[in-house]
């Protein structure tokens, strides 16, 4: 059976391509916990590659004749929620069946009945772990993986029973190591209790030696997951598409294999391996994926709903002057949750070019859906989008709906920039491209549009190239203005476009609409620039 690229559970080498999961982590240090009898966390973003680390680990610890190693996932005791005997029988029953199952030690199942009856759902891991431990030839390492998805009382009766296990040696035998993995670090668990308490992870589990966090591949290691399926097939990627393939995805494993996937198998033609993968091949790969909506995008796009992902995901998204006014708590949140980085110049910026698509087309989809423009309208007898009359028709829209429109958004401080991102992704969607630029301190939104002038050619023959810059008023008109046309020059020069246009919106609820809407013709260094007030 050929490798592919693995978009779904753990990594089996025999299967897929893959970066060994061993060179992920610092092993040296891992080993050096494990040995000095630590509890640690190992935390990392969604498919990151955190499970199949974990079994390789396992397997690794179990091969060396020191320990016994372990790896469960509690996953299935989420359901039981603040019910701690339905979610301790549920971990329970994992714990025994990954020791039949995995080691071949059939002796949990064995002692489960008794330990229950004796010490109920609050003291009946403890004492399993304790005669497991004691039994046990050699000290056990536990591996408990999608902690962070358990709920209220049965994930506070889990952190406590390990803890107390943890404190109670040398004199009472438990398990040497114990490694906590999820999406969080233990210090960001808010842990609602069925008495309404809420109860941080940090104080449930205050014995916590180290977090571990797993990082994406590099950019070599991204290049070396491709070079196996050229090594394997004989098939080969244009070198032009690494540059662009390390932008779009940053490393992010699941997006790497992602994009992998959809260039020799979504794409049809390419299942022919004598088809090299060209740059355009994979740009329209790239597109195909984003508009896929598929499950790793969709659970990205759900954590957007969060109140403390929104106060940093806002301040983005219109391109606030800094970040000093962010919760620190809130900011390492939603960067453990891979949906941010800090840039080398310590900006805070959306963790790599595909995020940055998925984020405004996911928060304004409602509104491209009930937009009811049609892409016919606003092209050319030579078909070539006329962007004058595009935005004349979304000024009169932004005029008569503002209110109404920008009430519908969560993400309202940036309502402007995402409604016109949503009306023209209505018009360009399914016959050009649009990338987005946006970042704290930028104190602007840059869109780039690409439009293929022949429709079978497509991006293969004339490309139309449009920059926008989109500017919320401050310090003035003049300072806004000036400002403004020397960044959209910029970013036009950047891009080689040749039409350019600054959108500047006031969102000073006293500045009446016949102030706020008005258009002109601007030259900043002997470039036209169009400008449209908002």
């Amino acid at each position: 059976m050929p490798k592919h690229f693995n978009t779904t559970g753990p990594v089996i080498p025999s299967e897929h391509y893959c970066i060994d999961p061993m060179q992920r982590m610092d092993w040296t240090e891992i080993h050096s916990l494990i040995a000095d009898k630590k509890f640690f966390v190992l935390h990392a973003p969604r498919q990151t590659g955190k499970t199949s680390t974990l079994l390789a680990m396992m397997d690794t610890l179990n091969q060396s004749g020191e320990y016994t190693a372990l790896y469960i996932n509690v996953e299935a005791a989420q359901a039981a929620r603040n019910d701690v005997a339905l979610g301790m029988k549920t971990i329970l029953g994992t714990l025994a069946d990954g020791a039949y199952y995995r080691l071949q030690d059939d002796r949990l199942n064995q002692w489960l009945e008794e330990i229950w009856q004796k010490h109920g759902a609050t003291g009946a891991l403890k004492a399993i772990l304790n005669r497991w431990a004691q039994a046990s030839a050699l000290p056990i390492v536990l591996m408990i993986d999608e902690v962070d998805a358990l709920v209220g009382d049965t994930l506070i009766s889990l952190l406590r029973q390990l803890r107390e296990g943890y404190i109670g040696r040398p004199g009472v035998p438990f398990v040497q190591s114990v490694i906590l993995c999820g999406v969080r670090d233990v210090r960001d668990y808010r842990i609602h209790t069925s008495h309404h308490e809420i109860i941080t992870g940090g104080s449930a589990f205050n014995v916590k030696a180290k977090s571990l966090v797993m990082g994406s591949f590099s950019r070599a290691e991204v290049e070396t997951l491709y070079a196996q399926h050229t090594a394997e097939t004989g098939q080969v990627f244009s070198p032009e598409i690494f540059p662009e393939l390390w932008e779009d995805t940053h490393g992010q494993p699941w997006l790497v294999n992602a994009l992998g996937h959809e260039l020799i198998w979504e794409d049809k033609t390419a299942r022919d391996r004598s088809t090299p993968i060209t740059l355009e091949r994979y740009r329209v790969a790239r597109e195909r994926l984003i508009q896929s909506r598929a499950t790793h995008l969709e659970q990205l796009a759900d954590k957007l709903k969060e109140a403390r992902v929104r106060s940093v995901i806002e301040p983005i998204l219109k391109g606030a002057d800094s970040d000093q006014s962010l919760n620190p708590d809130a900011v390492e949140y939603v960067r453990d949750l891979g949906l941010i980085e800090r840039a080398s110049n310590g900006a805070i910026r959306i963790s790599n070019r595909i995020y940055q698509e998925v984020i405004p087309r996911e928060l304004s989809w409602g509104s491209q859906m009930a937009i009811t423009q049609s892409q016919a309208w606003y092209l050319t007898p030579q078909r070539r989008v006329d962007m004058p009359k595009l935005l004349n028709a979304f000024q009169q829209f932004f005029r008569e709906h503002a209110e109404s429109w920008l009430e519908r958004f969560d993400y309202k401080e940036a309502g402007p920039q995402l409604l016109l991102q949503a009306f023209l992704q209505r018009i360009i969607n399914g016959g050009g491209r649009i990338n987005r630029e946006y970042g704290l301190g930028r104190k602007r939104t840059d869109l780039y549009i690409e439009w293929p002038v022949d429709e079978q050619q497509g991006f293969h023959g004339e490309v139309q190239r449009i920059v926008l810059e989109l500017k919320l008023l401050h310090k003035g008109l003049a300072a806004t203005l000036t400002e403004g046309l020397e960044q959209t020059a910029g970013y036009a020069d950047q891009c080689g476009a040749q039409e350019m246009y600054l959108i500047i919106f006031d969102r000073n609820p006293n500045t009446p609409w016949d102030a706020k809407i008005w258009q002109r013709q601007e030259s900043w260094q002997e470039r036209d620039i169009g400008v449209w007030g908002m």
